[in-house]
């Protein structure tokens, strides 16, 4: 296949900014997806899925990297939890072969809309943290919440990080802390996606791997800002992001 400098340009754009939003609250995919398919209209779905997973790899990689500098992840929460993602996505991309996701996206709408409006009423939800010790409780529900939505992740995918902060902010993390342990997680269950698209050879390299640089950049300012604006900027931009994928939602649901 040809690779044309402008569609390099147009998908290494795209890729910065989706780097930059997905670092800080997820969704990176609400900019990222729409951009590959205008692009390279000609090729299969499957394979631009796959090379949006294998760039999505690189970005998530600087953004845990960043946050692991400046703010303490609890590796014995977030380990076991990526873990469970990385085991529950390779499972998900399995499904994809026996049940339509399409099925999931009543609910999924659904969900968004509670966590959009719960995030919004609730305004000192991830001001501070109240998460307690790092014991087995908190490792229990990171399995719980990394094998469940890396599942959703590897089977569906819309809204995978905002869900991820979302869960880590119930169990009592400030936004920060949710966001870290959120790309902590994120970073597995993208591994799972992505070998397992790489194994079936429906990965484009070519644009992969441009892509793939160009969410290092934005996943590092996107990491830079959060830490240095704090909860109060992570919080707004949390709500807009997921307001916007449930307008996506809405869209692909009555289309």
């Amino acid at each position: 296949m040809t690779v044309e400098f402008s569609q390099i340009a147009i998908l290494a754009f795209a890729s910065v900014f989706a780097g930059f939003i997905d670092s800080v609250v997820g969704g990176g995919g609400l900019i990222q997806i729409p951009a590959i398919f205008s692009v390279l209209p000609k090729e299969l779905p499957a394979t631009l899925f796959g090379t949006n997973k294998l760039a999505s790899i690189v970005g998530t990689t600087s953004a845990a990297i960043q946050y692991s500098r400046r703010v303490a992840i609890p590796w014995r929460v977030a380990g076991p939890g990526a873990l469970a993602a990385l085991v529950g996505s390779w499972y998900g991309a399995k499904a994809v072969a026996y049940l339509d996701p399409a099925i999931l996206r009543p609910l999924i709408l659904v969900l968004l809309v509670l966590v959009a409006g719960y995030t919004f009423l609730r305004k000192e939800l991830g001001a501070v943290s109240n998460e307690p010790e790092h014991g087995k409780r908190s490792a229990m529900l990171a399995v719980v919440i990394g094998g469940g939505i890396g599942f959703y992740d590897g089977f569906f995918g819309p809204g995978t990080g905002s869900f991820l902060l979302f869960a880590f902010l119930m169990v009592g993390f400030d936004f920060l802390g949710a966001a870290a342990n959120a790309r902590a997680l994120n970073f597995a269950s993208n591994i799972s996606a992505a070998v397992l698209f790489s194994y079936f050879g429906i990965v484009d390299f070519a644009h992969a791997i441009p892509m793939g640089l160009a969410m290092i950049v934005g996943a590092w300012c996107g990491a830079r800002v959060a830490l240095s604006k704090g909860a109060g900027y992570v919080r707004p931009l949390f709500i807009v992001m997921t307001t916007a994928l449930i307008g996506k939602q809405l869209f692909e649901l009555f289309k």
